[in-house]
């Protein structure tokens, strides 16, 4: 049995909707340079909103004069 990995021994990626880093996972191995997203919510957003960037925009973030 080969030596037990730490987490942190393994490769990572930055997803490319929210941004954050994620490890490797061993269902991915056989596709981990097509993976780009962290999670089935994160490939949804990214494919609902296409054209979107990373992030909330100032027109759409609330204000304090605009939450009353």
């Amino acid at each position: 049995m080969p030596p037990m990995r730490r987490k942190g021994d393994l490769p990572e990626k930055v997803c490319a909707q929210c941004g954050r880093p994620f490890a490797w996972r061993k269902k991915w191995a056989r596709v981990w340079d097509e993976v780009r997203y962290c999670s089935d919510r994160c490939r949804a957003e990214a494919k609902a909103g296409r054209g979107r960037t990373v992030g909330a925009s100032a027109e759409t973030r609330p204000t304090t004069a605009q939450q009353g």
